[in-house]
């Protein structure tokens, strides 16, 4: 960890890194209170759409960890807005969950299901055969297909969950539309968070789990990546991938010494 530039600013996926199915990974809290004791700048992002950033504090601490509800950014709020801009004070018919409807109304747009501008399809465990035909029905009538991250499936107690990406592709085969993805691996979402919180590419720093998502879109936003080895992509699979992360560590619990230092550099 020889280059110069000083890291000021941290980005860090939430599960895989911090947790793993609602249980805090080893040396996460640690890292997160170096992260605020030493007033470094640093926001948790997350593709899930379900959670608005208040549910998200609260079950970050019910597993031991603090982070400000300022400090969240999930694909919701990226995907409102990425809306926001394109089309302000817009409409859109949802698929999703409080996380989604909480972060579109508060941009000021209209949930409706007539002739809205955009169908939005976000993250739900509640999948509903009747709002994915109202969803296809509207696309073909024109609606503009939006979704907030491309993941296919999720984790459970039970096991395998199907997720946004796979009702995705259920959808875009039907209308033979494919949706334009917002979050994680689209740069987009790393962008949106760095404007938030006025930060600079070059001083930034992203934390993930998965090469395919968290390192790519790090890389592709220009940012320098750690992965850590604690969620989904391991040890054995970093090297088959066209691309590298700048440093691979078992977990965040080994950068607590780096947020540490008085210019921490990577």
């Amino acid at each position: 960890m020889t280059d110069a530039r000083a890291i000021e600013t941290w980005l860090t996926d939430m599960d895989g890194v911090l947790v793993r199915e609602e249980q805090m990974i080893p040396g996460a809290d640690d890292f997160i209170e170096a992260l605020k004791s030493h007033d470094r700048q640093f926001m948790v992002l997350t593709n899930n759409s379900i959670y608005t950033p208040r549910d998200l504090r609260a079950r970050l601490l019910a597993s031991g960890i603090d982070v400000p509800e300022e400090n969240i950014w999930t694909s919701a709020l990226a995907t409102a807005t990425f809306l926001d801009d394109q089309r302000p004070g817009g409409s859109a018919f949802v698929v999703g969950e409080a996380g989604l409807t909480t972060a579109l109304h508060d941009i000021g747009y209209v949930l409706s299901d007539r002739d809205p501008d955009y169908v939005v399809l976000g993250e739900t465990r509640t999948y509903s055969f009747e709002a994915i035909t109202k969803a296809i029905r509207l696309i073909e009538s024109g609606a503009r297909f939006i979704a907030t991250n491309p993941d296919p499936s999720g984790p459970s107690p039970e096991g395998t969950l199907p997720a946004t990406g796979s009702v995705a592709a259920l959808i875009a085969r039907a209308t033979m539309r494919e949706p334009y993805f917002v979050g994680k691996p689209n740069s987009l979402m790393m962008r949106f968070a760095l404007n938030k919180v006025e930060a600079h590419s070059e001083t930034t720093v992203m934390i993930g789990d998965r090469m395919d998502t968290d390192v790519i879109a790090g890389l592709e936003a220009g940012l320098r990546t750690f992965l850590v080895l604690t969620g989904s992509t391991k040890a054995s699979q970093v090297d088959s991938y066209p691309y590298r992360a700048s440093h691979v560590v078992d977990s965040v619990a080994d950068l607590v010494t780096l947020v540490r230092k008085k210019s921490p550099s990577a």
